[in-house]
């Protein structure tokens, strides 16, 4: 079941009384840095270095969500395509992903869907690649027809989709018939109801593997398919790496990929295994709702926290 520590971080994640107070503590800011690259674009820029001499690729996340003006949403993709040409020029191996809620959805559909075409254009110019992050589980379906939309148009777009989710596996199936299944496969961090979505963790672990048995198993029938596991979970991990062995699936047809400052040992030892391994690597102002999902995801993260704001 999920623990009453998971929701009570949630919880933290969406109350502005409490973010005003930790954001405005240094000794926060500075725990948050295990998580987040900093907060300018030059702080990720040189994660993104050491992650790549590293043997890893990274995808940048310009923190930011649920904003409900045009300018603050149009600042965010100005944002993100500034980033796009910092990774151009400096020559890294970086991709990036963004949230809807950051490109203007609480203001109209197609005004988001506009705000971030220009992105993918910028990244289409340069030669990269887009992900459109899923959020909580009211805009799913609105965020699934803007990514549709953009693949009408652009290949180089792909999904995050939830495995917590009941309706997950329909997409999964859906979007891969339609020719649209690159994806980033999650466990889901969000506080969702039991109507929607399962609220064990063994059921949700069961879920991720069927489902990333049907994507590595659906690439003969769907060839665009390109799954990507994000989990820090060793035994899925484990179980991946058996299944593809076993179904000899050779190791550039998926990834993994992880949270920055997170399993850092397990991140390095994949890659020097040779598989294809990204890293997360999230940066601005605006890391609060992100850190607070953090804590909320491993108790080991909990003590970190309190021991960087209340000392050993």
């Amino acid at each position: 079941m999920a623990s009453p520590l998971r929701h009570f971080f949630i919880a933290l994640s969406k109350s502005p009384q409490l973010q005003s107070v930790i954001v405005g503590f240094p000794v926060s800011r500075q725990a948050a840095r295990r998580f987040v690259a900093g907060e300018r674009l030059e702080d990720a820029i040189d994660a993104i270095r050491a992650i790549n001499a590293a043997g890893m690729a990274a995808t940048l996340d310009f923190l930011g969500e649920h904003v409900d003006s045009e300018t603050e949403a149009r600042v965010n993709a100005d944002e993100y395509i500034r980033a796009l040409h910092a990774i151009h020029q400096a020559g890294l191996d970086a991709n990036i992903s963004i949230k809807l809620t950051a490109m203007g959805l609480a203001v109209d559909d197609e005004f988001c869907y506009q705000n971030v075409r220009r992105i993918v254009e910028a990244a289409a110019d340069l030669g990269n690649f887009v992900r459109i992050d899923m959020e909580d589980s009211p805009v799913t379906d609105r965020t699934i027809a803007i990514y549709e939309r953009l693949r009408d148009d652009f290949a180089n777009t792909g999904l995050v989709l939830q495995a917590y989710l009941y309706r997950t596996e329909g997409d999964v199936r859906r979007l891969m018939e339609a020719g649209r299944g690159h994806f980033r496969l999650c466990k889901g961090a969000y506080d969702e109801p039991p109507e929607v979505a399962w609220q064990e963790k063994a059921d949700v672990d069961s879920n991720l593997v069927k489902l990333m048995t049907l994507m590595l198993d659906s690439r003969g029938a769907y060839p665009g398919v390109y799954p990507a596991l994000a989990s820090h979970d060793h035994m899925i991990i484990n179980w991946t790496k058996a299944y593809a062995y076993t179904h000899n699936i050779s190791p550039d047809r998926f990834e993994f990929q992880m949270l920055y400052g997170i399993r850092r040992d397990l991140q390095q030892q994949l890659a020097d295994q040779g598989y294809r391994m990204r890293v997360y690597i999230p940066y601005g102002t605006r890391w609060y709702p992100y850190y607070m999902r953090r804590l909320a995801e491993r108790p080991a993260n909990v003590v970190f926290f309190a021991r960087a704001m209340f000392g050993n």
